[in-house]
């Protein structure tokens, strides 16, 4: 009886999880096919491209690879390029302690798959009555984690057979995070740090300009939003 009722809690908090997950299905396959493509263009067959996205899992640090792969090997270079990448894996990891807390077990693969993209679902989603926070944030990581892998699996694979431009398809991420950004815009408490966001991004890119207005923006919203943290959250 108590395995039946594992499993069933396990179908409940996937069925929850599923719905949640469909916009990251949608970016993820395109940007994961394009990837496994451009890995076959550049002479990587499906399993390199599969084994990146399975043991790197790096997303745009992914696309950034290939040029590594097929240039003369700086390793310095590739450790500066890898950390100013995914330098905002920092600031949003830090932000999942509380939030990861005390799930036991799970919380090693749910700390290993944090993406941008499971990050904007788990941080802002609950999960329903009658589902418990492991199991719900255990399937929303694992379909996300999921969906990349294939898609770059498919994407290798396809790209032995096919050829085509495909410029345009990174739009995809930046479509699903406009998406995410609009449902948490919804939220009138969300409201006062998405201005921040908005405000510090934009101070950013006149200052720094387009190339290299992520980390400095990341750094000025957390300065503004830890130093002002007692009145956005009243």
């Amino acid at each position: 009886m108590e395995r039946l009722s594992e499993k069933s809690n396990h179908r409940a908090a996937l069925k929850a999880a599923f719905p949640a997950t469909v916009p990251v299905l949608t970016g993820y396959g395109c940007l994961g096919l394009a990837y496994g493509l451009l890995m076959a263009a550049n002479g990587y067959g499906p399993l390199w491209s599969t084994l990146m996205s399975a043991i790197g899992f790096g997303g745009s640090m992914q696309y950034v690879a290939i040029t590594l792969l097929v240039t003369a090997f700086d390793p310095l270079q590739a450790f500066l390029l890898a950390i100013m990448v995914n330098a905002r894996h920092i600031f949003y990891g830090l932000s999942m302690l509380d939030k990861y807390k005390g799930l036991g077990k799970v919380r090693t693969f749910l700390i290993y798959v944090l993406s941008d993209e499971t990050f904007s679902l788990v941080s802002t989603l609950e999960p329903p009555e009658g589902v418990t926070r492991r199991d719900f944030y255990f399937w929303i990581s694992l379909l996300d984690y999921s969906y990349w892998v294939i898609a770059t699996a498919l994407g290798g694979l396809l790209g032995r057979f096919l050829t085509f431009d495909t410029t345009g398809l990174d739009f995809a991420l930046t479509a699903l995070f406009v998406v995410l950004f609009l449902e948490q815009w919804k939220k009138k408490e969300n409201r006062p740090a998405g201005v921040v966001g908005i405000a510090c991004a934009a101070v950013s890119l006149a200052v720094f300009g387009a190339e290299k207005l992520v980390i400095p923006a990341m750094v000025l919203i957390l300065a503004v939003l830890l130093g002002g943290r007692k009145r956005l959250c009243t």
